[in-house]
């Protein structure tokens, strides 16, 4: 599964991700992607074959049910929360980066959304 991170995550978590052989790109490190609204990030997804990993739960949601309603095609959501991968603690961009590799090399070929989990026993930062 190839993944696109949306804005509120660093170029790091894409560049560690694709270091250990993963095809991730982040937002940042694509100048016609920084800014764009949440439904150009959508087309951009769905021509890529991308899922969108992104916290922003409440104006997904609604766009892929959108999507799904009118038969259009939608890419699958992988969401996360602030509270289980807060952004301001420094140990959160390798608890990000170690699920995201986690779900990957699980094989999973999930359809709609999922919540992303932090690795078992790294609940505590």
């Amino acid at each position: 599964m190839k993944l696109l991170l949306d804005e509120m995550f660093p170029s790091t978590s894409a560049v560690q991700l694709r270091a250990r052989g993963h095809d991730v790109v982040a937002v940042h490190e694509d100048p016609d992607l920084e800014g764009a609204s949440d439904e150009e990030l959508v087309l951009v997804a769905v021509s890529a074959g991308r899922a969108i990993v992104t916290e922003n739960v409440q104006d997904f949601r609604p766009l892929q049910a959108a999507a799904l309603a009118s038969g259009r095609p939608s890419p699958v959501l992988i969401f996360t929360t602030n509270r289980q991968f807060p952004r301001a603690h420094a140990r959160t961009g390798g608890r990000l980066v170690a699920a995201l590799e986690r779900f990957l090399e699980a094989g999973a070929a999930p359809s709609g959304a999922i919540f992303l989990k932090p690795e078992p026993g790294s609940d505590h930062l």
